[in-house]
């Protein structure tokens, strides 16, 4: 089968469009003949050795939909999605034409979702339900979405008011918070740190119960938009790792910080999340994702180098 792989990390001249053997599935395990494969930057930050358990040679790759061709009987035929810790960096991932998963690594693709659409939506929606789930957003909670615009921000947003918690959004630039807007999401437009309480406590009064910052850089500002007792989840950092949290501010509201990592959660964990929220597109609660760039397979290499250099396309690799 066709497959990507790297050999070594640090250099995505790594990875290359390869021919290797189909896996077989062993005792316990499912083989997925994959239809499309997302690429996400944790994959480039694989390859280029940001995760030191990674084991080489490996084939890259969280995000899959495909169909089952070998496993339980009742699985064989069967539409599915899925993702997950277990892809990409100890086992081999989801950019190849099959691969193998664990009994219960997988969740039923929605119908309404093409195999691409699926396929795009493991890492971004799975953070999303996760950061929601574990700061306690639910009917009436006061929820601010700091990068609203983002694959995970948007997502958030969109699980938020299915919850029926009030919603407010926070983005850079004005013609994103026009586009959010015309969704009908309440949005503020970021000015300076020091100012974001004032903005929030303008919207919410007492503060925001939960603060989500996708971005990684607002997590001294949030503290001062908090309601008492709130939560502030957070899943990126700057890139020396470090900033400085106002912790008098945080410990007299009783905050707290969660921080949200999808890497902790395997395939099967991330099968029920999707069996949680699948249904909500088949509801019509949830947006169709659009704008997607289905490339072949073997566009990989470049693609690579495309997303670390800061494009926005989200690529769907199709085998």
């Amino acid at each position: 089968m066709q497959a990507l792989q790297f050999s070594r990390t640090g250099d995505l001249a790594a990875v290359q469009c390869v021919e290797v053997p189909v896996p077989v599935a062993a005792p316990g395990q499912l083989l997925v003949q994959v239809k499309a494969a997302g690429l996400n930057p944790s994959d480039v930050k694989n390859v280029l050795g940001r995760f030191p358990y990674t084991t080489l040679p490996r084939i890259p790759g969280r995000d899959f939909a495909g169909v089952v061709v070998d496993g339980p009987q009742e699985w064989v035929g069967q539409e599915v999605w899925g993702t997950g810790s277990d892809l990409g960096f100890f086992n081999d991932g989801s950019h190849a034409a099959y691969l193998t998963v664990p009994n219960g690594g997988v969740a039923r693709k929605p119908q309404s979702l093409s195999f691409a659409q699926a396929a795009s939506l493991g890492v971004p929606y799975t953070t999303a339900w996760d950061a929601l789930e574990r700061s306690g957003v639910s009917a009436g909670t006061r929820v601010l979405v700091i990068g609203g615009n983002g694959a995970v921000g948007s997502a958030a947003l969109a699980f938020a008011r299915i919850r029926g918690a009030q919603v407010l959004a926070a983005v850079r630039k004005p013609e994103q918070a026009q586009a959010l807007r015309a969704k009908g999401y309440e949005t503020l437009v970021l000015d300076q740190p020091e100012g974001l309480g004032a903005q929030v406590h303008a919207v919410f009064e007492g503060g925001a119960e939960v603060i989500f910052d996708t971005t990684g850089f607002w997590l001294p500002a949030a503290v001062g938009a908090l309601a008492k007792f709130g939560r502030i989840a957070i899943i990126a950092a700057p890139v020396e790792g470090y900033v400085q949290l106002p912790a008098l501010g945080l410990y007299r509201k009783g905050g707290s910080v969660v921080g949200v990592n999808s890497l902790l959660y395997d395939c099967a964990a991330c099968a029920r999340m999707l069996e949680h929220f699948g249904g909500y597109f088949d509801q019509g609660l949830l947006a169709l994702p659009e704008g997607l760039l289905e490339v072949p397979l073997s566009e990989g290499p470049q693609r690579f180098a495309e997303v670390n250099a800061g494009s926005s396309d989200k690529v769907i690799l199709i085998p």
